[in-house]
């Protein structure tokens, strides 16, 4: 990625999910990207992320450092905080987990694994489209929006 090139912070959290998805698509060329989403659910990340920890280990290291981000060496204001923890909030909500209901008897997601699956989707497009508008399509290896 150019140096020059900052990324939003609320893809964060999408950059992460995207690379351990495309990671899980490495170590097994026979997947497609459905069913390395639905692998990605099974993993400690996702619980992280599902779980708000995520956040909130990231929130804890910028308070400690006076709101320093210690990748771009900016100061994050007061209003991207706040969209951090709606980001947090709604990471939480929609990737809700219930341990050994993903699916049911007929093999169809329940439907809070569908919401938590579609969610994952849209961020992963969302990180896609500004790889896309920053002109860094190198970066797209799952290629969702075709």
């Amino acid at each position: 990625m150019s140096k020059d090139i900052d990324k939003p912070y609320v893809l964060r959290v999408a950059e992460a999910i995207y690379l351990k998805i495309v990671d899980i698509k490495k170590e097994n060329p026979e997947m497609n990207n459905i069913q390395a989403f639905e692998v990605f659910i099974t993993t400690k990340e996702y619980d992280l992320i599902s779980s708000g920890e995520f956040h909130d280990k990231w929130f804890a290291e910028l308070k400690k450092n006076n709101f320093i981000d210690k990748t771009t060496g900016n100061k994050i204001n007061d209003e991207t905080m706040r969209l951090l923890e709606i980001q947090k909030d709604s990471m939480v909500k929609f990737l809700l987990k219930i341990p050994k209901l993903y699916y049911t008897k007929s093999h169809f997601p329940l439907e809070i694994s569908q919401r938590a699956f579609d969610h994952l989707w849209r961020v992963c497009e969302s990180y896609e489209m500004w790889c896309k508008e920053t002109k860094q399509k190198n970066l797209i290896t799952l290629n969702i929006l075709d």
